[in-house]
């Protein structure tokens, strides 16, 4: 008899700004599916089309988020399992078990749960999950580019990069970006930029957006 195991993974707990999305993916073992892996480790090119079979192939998946002013409400680790949570209940088919990445498991899946270390790589249900979350959130973070192209989102997805800091540095946070992140909440603390820190000039913003972030050792992240 068929085991229905449901493998959930998120994407997007590190970066500065954006959403955090989860998937959750029920595998057929009778469709298989070649080269699944953890999605850091597959290009953007490799996970789109893995992404799409996986689509096609899966007895069941769904995608969920929560979204920036939850994240800055109830905290990242909090938001991703509330993400992860929404992902397993939009399954049209009820697992007897849900595999989560990582070491903590979401409450109230309405199922058996289980945690693994580095689960997106070693269990395909998990990698399967891994690949549509990151997919899914690295479209909408390209989309959010539109909305606010200065910061380069369809690049580094909200990550700490050299390039994004550097951005955020110029023009100050926009409404995507988290300020329960310690780099973004530089802004929001007036022992360090004045309340109207969008009226200093360009180069004095930048130039103390630096001295303060080199006190946090902010590292890029990818």
């Amino acid at each position: 008899m068929l085991r229905l195991i449901c493998g959930v993974d998120e994407a997007g707990r590190g970066p500065l700004a954006g959403p955090v999305y989860a998937a959750a993916v029920i595998l057929d073992p009778e469709r298989r599916i070649n080269g699944l892996a953890d999605s850091k480790v597959l290009s953007a090119e490799r996970r789109e089309v893995l992404a799409e079979r996986i689509k096609e192939r899966a007895i069941a998946w769904a995608v969920a988020s929560a979204s920036v002013e939850e994240i800055d409400r109830i905290n990242i680790f909090h938001a991703s399992m509330l993400a992860m949570r929404r992902a397993v209940q939009a399954l049209n088919v009820r697992p007897e078990e849900a595999w989560i990445d990582g070491k903590a498991c979401p409450k109230d899946l309405g199922c058996a749960a289980r945690a693994f270390v580095d689960g997106d790589a070693r269990h395909k249900p998990i990698s399967a999950a891994s690949i549509l979350a990151k997919t899914a959130r690295d479209a909408e973070m390209t989309a959010l580019h539109e909305q606010h192209p200065r910061y380069g989102f369809d690049k580094h997805k909200g990550y700490a990069t050299s390039e994004h800091l550097e951005a955020l540095g110029r023009a100050g946070p926009c409404a995507i970006h988290r300020r329960s992140f310690q780099a973004v909440g530089l802004f929001f603390q007036e022992d360090l930029f004045p309340v109207d820190w969008a009226g200093m000039t360009e180069a004095v913003r930048l130039r103390t957006f630096r001295r303060h972030l080199k006190a946090l050792r902010v590292f890029e992240e990818s």
